[in-house]
């Protein structure tokens, strides 16, 4: 997606100048951004609209990732954020964003629309061992599922190579609750 595309309020326009262009039905919402009305609402132009959260060295990753994967129509009101490089890094920090330290490895970082991403399956297999501390990733792990139903049964593939990680028996039962389902 072109920059040019992408509307922050404060940058080119005021939030106020961009709440009246979506009242006319120039632009829409998307996040923290504004697209133009008629721009298709794809993974780049999602990655994009976050990327002032998504900083060098860190990647979007949970519900953050689930969203820009192509679950759900809204973004969720909370970022999650995780290490992308080996070394340790400063993240910046706000009441919207949870940081994760644990570090992604090269293989489960997508790069979309100028930001890392953490890939459909690593996202699957985040929200489904976090669910033992916090059960509304249950709605995210559905989302990605409808968004990609293959990705329930490769999610399941590699929890079976665990070993001992937390939450992974209650995200594999999710998990198989939700490759019963048809979408």
């Amino acid at each position: 997606m072109h920059p040019a595309l992408l509307y922050v309020p404060g940058r080119r326009l005021s939030l106020s100048e961009l709440s009246a262009a979506r009242l006319d039905g120039d632009v829409v919402e998307i996040g923290d951004a504004y697209i133009p009305a008629d721009l298709v609402e794809s993974p780049d132009v999602r990655a994009s609209s976050v990327a002032e959260l998504v900083r060098p060295g860190t990647a979007a990753a949970g519900p953050t990732a689930a969203w820009i994967h192509g679950a759900g129509a809204a973004p969720p009101a909370v970022h999650h954020i995780r290490r992308s490089v080996p070394r340790r890094v400063r993240p910046y920090l706000s009441g919207r964003l949870i940081f994760h330290d644990g570090a992604l490895v090269e293989s489960e970082i997508e790069h979309i629309g100028g930001i890392d991403v953490s890939t459909p399956l690593r996202t699957m297999l985040d929200l489904a061992t976090g669910l033992h501390r916090d059960a509304r990733l249950r709605e995210w792990i559905e989302r990605l599922a409808r968004a990609d139903p293959a990705l329930v049964a490769e999610s399941l593939d590699a929890m079976t190579q665990w070993n001992r990680v937390p939450g992974s028996r209650i995200g594999r039962s999710v998990l198989e609750r939700v490759a019963l389902r048809t979408w």
